[in-house]
């Protein structure tokens, strides 16, 4: 039988996958909570928690960030209010509507174990999920799906990572496999054919292929969107949407995420391919991507600049999730998490510096949101860690327990003992879940 002519990544073969500004994405399948869906997305870089949900009723607040100050509610540029303390950045309207519609949490003065400033320990940490860094070579993510009863062999892939090769929260005992784009031009029929032919008698890479040639399938055979008839899109209160163009499959998308070559664009690419595999019931339910570009040393800005651009792109992208999952929206859980946060007041050159405590965000249909959780410890001076920082007063393992055992069914014994080792004080969050 000849193979159908496709655009593939061979993992460990044609490594010619795109990086896409660095998003990856890793997914996996469990048989415990069948139809939930988690989506982890890693923002690394440390973002600023001050600009991205800015705490404007804070009376320090104003004074304690100079010129990156955001308006109050109403104002020109001002604050998209949550409550009369926190709000979020002017850029994130569509996780402002996600608020409203009770399908956010907003998580603050947020910080895992790690209380030094290096990006690469503090990543180290964030997705090993051990106290101090380099302590192991396993992700918790991975180790949670590994936890949780399941009727798959131990020899079958339990996720597949849109990216050369899983990051590191993806990695350990649960078998994963790869699944990347491609800048290379589609191979013909005659040139794949060959290839299968070449691997047909290597037992590993024939598996490979096979195992890229259904993921392909499954991203390029699947129509682009899946919601119902009558059904809404959340991104059409957006009025840059109204006169967007549509995809092949007829979804809008905003003019960021629709120009080749820009950024919304390659983190379009990424989320579309989530979705495809997600909305699949035998498909995979977990899925983690990262986003870099949030050290923002310089030139930060306030309502507009480097970091606002960045947060439209961000926020376009998870409306673009939430259209494209249509249905599935309903059963899924997104965590949006960071390394560390930024100084409290700008530094000599208009930007922060890396910091500790920051924000962290759950949304999705399947979140009891129109909160924030907050155990707010203020701006004042004598509030501030080590006379410079957002004191942290929340311990992300909380959150990202209370996530996997009441939204993915991990086993509580197995979330002490193997997921997060070391973390009987950060007891886990309950009643994130809808029921």
């Amino acid at each position: 039988m000849r193979l159908k002519r496709r655009e593939f990544l061979i993992a460990g073969g044609l490594a010619a996958g795109g990086v896409l500004l660095s998003p990856r994405v890793a997914f996996a399948r469990t048989s415990s909570g069948a139809k939930s869906r988690f989506v982890f997305i890693i923002l690394r870089g440390a973002l600023d928690g001050l600009a991205s949900a800015p705490p404007y009723g804070d009376p320090a607040y104003a004074a304690k960030r100079g010129s990156l100050a955001l308006g109050r509610p109403g104002s020109d540029g001002g604050v998209l209010a949550l409550d009369s303390l926190f709000g979020l950045h002017p850029s994130l309207s569509f996780m402002h509507q996600a608020y409203t519609a009770r399908e956010l949490i907003l998580f603050h003065a947020v910080a895992s174990p790690y209380r030094q400033r290096s990006h690469f320990d503090g990543q180290n940490v964030l997705e090993t999920g051990y106290p101090l860094p380099h302590a192991v070579q396993t992700g918790w993510l991975n180790r949670a799906l590994a936890a949780i009863p399941s009727r798959l062999a131990p020899e079958q892939e339990r996720g597949v990572s849109i990216a050369p090769t899983a990051p590191l929260v993806m990695q350990g005992p649960a078998s994963v496999t790869s699944w990347s784009t491609s800048h290379l031009a589609p191979l013909d029929e005659d040139t794949l054919q060959r290839i299968a032919d070449l691997y047909a008698h290597d037992p590993l890479l024939s598996k490979k292929l096979a195992e890229a040639m259904a993921a392909q399938a499954i991203v390029e055979g699947m129509p682009s969107q899946a919601r119902t008839a009558g059904s809404e899109d959340p991104m059409m209160s957006d009025p840059a949407m109204m006169n967007a163009p549509r995809d092949p499959g007829g979804a809008r998308h905003p003019p960021l995420l629709a120009k080749r070559g820009k950024p919304g664009d390659q983190y379009a690419a990424v989320v579309r391919a989530a979705a495809r595999f997600l909305r699949r019931e035998d498909g995979p339910q977990v899925a983690v991507f990262d986003t870099t570009g949030w050290d923002t040393h310089f030139n930060e800005g306030g309502a507009k600049g480097q970091l606002a651009g960045r947060l439209v792109t961000l926020d376009r992208a998870l409306g673009l999730l939430k259209a494209e999952l249509g249905p599935v929206w309903r059963e899924t859980a997104v965590l949006l998490a960071t390394e560390f946060g930024r100084t409290v007041a700008e530094n000599g050159t208009q930007g922060t510096d890396h910091g500790t405590a920051t924000a962290a965000y759950l949304l999705g249909g399947a979140v009891r949101g129109g909160r924030v959780v907050a155990d707010w410890p203020g701006l004042s001076d004598r509030a501030l860690y080590q006379d410079r920082d957002l004191r942290p007063t929340l311990d992300l393992r909380s959150i990202i327990k209370g996530v996997l055992g009441e939204h993915l069914r991990v086993p509580a014994r197995a979330l002490e003992s193997t997921v997060f080792p070391g973390s009987a004080a950060a007891r886990p969050l309950t009643g994130l879940m809808a029921a």
